[in-house]
């Protein structure tokens, strides 16, 4: 007789533990969903959620860091409101967004963001096609220009500076570098310069 409820008991408590921990499962999982963090160990690791972007009214200041994604023109009651998020290499940004330095922008489309204009930004890098208007970074020389890019603004080849080189009209001559002989016919018709390392 022991036995039998020893057995019974043990039963029990099996399914006791059982339900408890299913019980369990499903709390883990709901907060899971709720919070957007994975529970547990593994979620104590070095992979922290990345920031997530804001809505804010027209005129406030845009975050080191961030760029402009969307407008609402009804947004902050009638004045507008500017999606701001952090920047990320390919991302497309409302005119007037602030650039990040080590960004240049790539390409344009005049319907986007609500009708104001997308641009497209993307992380510096040798031999880039980038709209007019559009950074130049430090060691970086725009060496020829397409009036058809960027649908119709313009658009300027950026190349790491190098001896020998020719560089269209206003681009930089970094340091360590001069311009010597000009081509009236280079940059598409822009003209160009030769650039020599001093």
């Amino acid at each position: 007789m022991n036995r039998q409820k020893r057995n019974l008991w043990s039963v029990m408590m099996t399914a006791v533990r059982g339900r408890i921990a299913a019980a369990a499962g499903v709390i883990a999982l709901v907060a899971t969903v709720l919070t957007g963090t994975a529970a547990g160990p593994a979620a104590a690791g070095p992979q922290a959620a990345k920031p997530r972007g804001q809505w804010s009214c027209s005129g406030a200041p845009v975050p080191s860091g961030y760029v402009i994604t969307a407008y609402d023109r009804t947004g902050c009651k009638g004045a507008g409101a500017w999606y701001q998020q952090p920047v990320e290499d390919g991302i497309w940004t409302c005119s007037g967004s602030p650039i990040v330095p080590g960004y240049v922008i790539t390409d344009y489309d005049r319907n986007g963001c609500n009708g104001i204009g997308h641009w497209r930004h993307r992380l510096a890098k040798d031999r880039t096609w980038t709209c007019a208007g559009s950074p130049i970074p430090p060691g970086y020389v725009t060496t020829n220009f397409n009036r058809s890019y960027c649908q119709g603004i313009g658009a300027w080849y950026h190349e790491l500076v190098r001896d020998g080189i020719w560089t269209c009209p206003g681009s930089p001559i970094p340091p360590g570098y001069r311009s010597t002989t000009y081509n009236a016919n280079g940059c598409n018709g822009q003209g160009a310069w030769y650039t020599r390392r001093v």
